[in-house]
């Protein structure tokens, strides 16, 4: 169990991949109205674009496919940890990582870092049960634990989590295929509003398992905040919705209710 406990302010965030690897000023989207700021998905050594054609839009929505690119967790914190430092709200780390052990020396080398409170792990696509749970075995330290569950299969990977082990559980953005201007068939993640019922149906049955749920999926309005919340989610995070509405934040943070903080430790 973590020894460091992660409280949200507010019971909304950003989805890893939407708002870059930390805070920026400049920006359109008011962080401040964030319970906590998610990074982009960050791996041990550096990873490169995806190659090819990365966007197809279809009714609802669209698929990406980036590659998830990032300099590495080395040069992340040379360029980005002065920033993590200042933040306004709490950083949430989201790792990725090829093998446990590779993850276990990315939690350590964060551990300690100032501004960072807690550590999102995302989980490989097409793993096993038994890959799920030495995933969460390797994260376990001092920061708390957000384990980002593949959608396809979160029913099945929640039940071999230790619910002593982790504070949260997240839904990754579900997979599709779609064809690309050759015909040819690629993979990558699916964003849009038409998602929102399959995400409160998901939020719903993991919700039961009895481990905090942070929802996701399809949220672009403040409506659909207060149903996944009221769908058993202990907070929400926003991803698409904020490259196509960046003042949303300051809609939500006006109608939700005032002192709606999340322990995530205590749901």
């Amino acid at each position: 169990m973590a020894k460091q406990e992660l409280v949200l302010e507010k019971p909304i965030m950003n989805a890893a991949g939407t708002l870059g690897f930390a805070p920026d000023s400049n920006s359109a989207v008011d962080i401040r109205k964030l319970g906590a700021f998610v990074t982009n998905p960050i791996s041990y050594l550096p990873r490169k674009p995806a190659r090819g054609e990365r966007l197809c839009t279809f009714t609802g929505g669209f698929l990406l496919h980036t590659g998830l690119p990032n300099p590495g967790l080395a040069a992340t914190l040379r360029i980005y940890q002065h920033r993590w430092a200042i933040s306004p709200v709490p950083i949430i780390v989201h790792l990725i990582a090829e093998e446990p052990s590779e993850l276990a020396m990315m939690v350590e080398r964060l551990e300690g870092v100032e501004g960072v409170y807690g550590l999102e792990i995302g989980l490989p696509p097409d793993g096993s049960p038994m890959q799920v749970k030495e995933y969460c075995q390797a994260a376990v330290g001092e920061l708390p634990v957000i384990i980002r569950l593949p959608w396809e299969s979160a029913h099945m990977f929640i039940q071999t989590l230790d619910k002593e082990m982790i504070y949260a559980v997240s839904l990754a953005a579900p997979r599709g295929s779609l064809p690309n201007s050759h015909g040819d068939l690629f993979t990558g993640r699916l964003y849009g509003g038409s998602l929102f019922p399959q995400a409160c149906l998901a939020v719903k049955r993991l919700a039961s398992f009895g481990i905090p749920v942070i929802g996701g999926g399809g949220i672009y309005e403040i409506d659909a905040v207060r149903v996944m919340l009221d769908a058993g989610a202990i907070a929400v995070q926003l991803d698409s919705v904020l490259w196509k509405n960046p003042r949303i934040l300051e809609t939500m943070d006006a109608n939700l209710k005032k002192g709606d903080e999340v322990d995530i430790k205590n749901g």
